[in-house]
């Protein structure tokens, strides 16, 4: 039996993987998640991407939430901490970013292997930055937790988790399969917009909920989802 759990509060995209990205009023969910989301990487001369960490695949790079991506189409603008914008199709754009990093780096798009971290789309619940919140001792903007899709909602705790293994249904169309915890990393302590870097978000994540907050899904159903729409629990 389907059960309402609350709306859409934000969208955000992010074009480049591990840089800002951008609030939408709407968007189109397909297969791989939200259309473009982190279709694009910022790549070095040894072929890792830019992230917050770094692993087999991923270069940590300082300075990448100087950096903010929308999308013109199906390109990406990258806007530089000096204001000058970059689209991802003009050479100038890899000048820009090896001069800001200081180090040779290009941007690219996806090839093969997803630039996900773990899952497609991740969702977050205005419960949890409240219980985390709670925790730390002063309200965490959920911006720093980079979520695809916030859901306002009237529960309290850590409601999201309750939900694994169950289906989300987003608006009239999309319907998402909640599938696992998303683990935090230090990109959650990160400066960005007009709040700055706090170690104490992610040893508070680590502390009260194993470093993990929030939920990844998979699209099962595609279409659009807007800012405002109700969710459903089936």
């Amino acid at each position: 039996m389907a059960q309402w759990v609350g709306r859409v509060q934000e969208l955000r995209r992010f074009p480049v993987k591990s840089i800002l990205g951008e609030s939408l009023p709407s968007v189109t969910l397909d297969e791989r998640g939200l259309a473009g989301d982190r279709r694009w990487a910022i790549r070095n001369a040894a072929g890792k991407f830019g992230s917050g960490k770094t692993t087999r695949r991923f270069q940590y790079m300082r300075g990448l939430f100087a950096l903010r991506a929308r999308y013109e189409g199906s390109v990406p603008v990258i806007t530089m901490p000096n204001g000058m914008a970059y689209r991802g199709d003009d050479p100038a754009v890899h000048e820009a970013l090896s001069r800001w990093l200081g180090f040779s780096v290009t941007v690219v798009p996806e090839a093969g292997i997803s630039h996900f971290d773990e899952g497609p789309v991740s969702v977050l619940t205005s419960a949890s930055v409240g219980r985390v919140s709670e925790h730390f001792g002063a309200a965490i903007d959920p911006r720093r937790f980079r979520a695809n899709i916030l859901i306002e909602t009237d529960a309290t705790g850590y409601v999201e988790d309750q939900w694994l293994g169950r289906t989300l249904a987003l608006g009239p169309d999309v319907r998402l399969a909640l599938m696992a915890p998303l683990n935090r990393c230090v990109m959650v302590n990160n400066a960005q917009d007009d709040f700055s870097y706090d170690a104490g978000i992610l040893r508070t994540v680590a502390q009260h909920h194993g470093a993990t907050l929030g939920v990844w899904g998979q699209v099962t159903v595609p279409g659009d989802v807007s800012v405002g729409d109700h969710i459903m629990l089936l």
